[in-house]
């Protein structure tokens, strides 16, 4: 027979083991040339520029 817990955890200390479980929204910053929202360290999805080039073409995804 496997093993079971002597003592009930309280829903408190079961509470606190899952704090850091909750979805965390994404940090934006402004994009340089088109002013969209995108994620930092990537090449933006609307004008296809990082660090002031273009990178992307987006006129051919479209």
């Amino acid at each position: 027979m496997p093993p079971h817990p002597k003592r009930k955890i309280s829903k408190g200390r079961r509470d606190r083991r899952r704090a850091h479980d909750g979805l965390q929204t994404p940090n934006l910053v402004k994009c340089k040339q088109c002013g969209s929202m995108r994620l930092p360290h990537t090449a933006c999805p609307d004008c296809g520029s990082y660090n002031g080039m273009t990178v992307l073409d987006v006129e051919g995804k479209k």
